[in-house]
């Protein structure tokens, strides 16, 4: 079973992403950056869906991080962002991050667009 760390500083969003994920996929949820990077040293996801806003460290710089390092640089990262904007959309794809989501987010949405990145 494909294992997904979903990354965000909302008890809410972790909940509903979990909830949305957990048949399908083994489901990792941690409220920040620097805990995932904690897990990656045991684990590697199929696939890290990641806020872009959060304390300390956010997720543009999260990504940079991701890719600058050789083991973890090809895990597919989906942007969780809930602001509207061009620019952060093409400064996210320009990291690297292969979509964005936008919160809130459906269910069937976020299960759609991951089936699409992991099948």
């Amino acid at each position: 079973m494909n294992t997904i760390f979903i990354v965000d500083d909302s008890d809410t969003n972790l909940a509903t992403a979990e909830e949305a994920l957990e048949d399908d996929y083994n489901v990792m949820t941690m409220p920040s950056a620097e805990k995932m990077f904690a897990l990656l040293e045991k684990i590697t996801p199929n696939l890290i869906l990641l806020d872009i806003e959060m304390p300390e460290m956010g997720g543009f710089e999260a990504l940079e991080k991701l890719k600058a390092n050789a083991s973890q640089a090809n895990i597919p990262v989906i942007f969780l962002t809930g602001t509207v904007d061009d620019s952060i959309e093409k400064r996210g794809i320009s990291l690297g991050a292969v979509d964005i989501i936008l919160k809130p987010f459906s269910a069937p949405v976020l299960l759609e667009k991951i089936k699409a990145y992991l099948n």
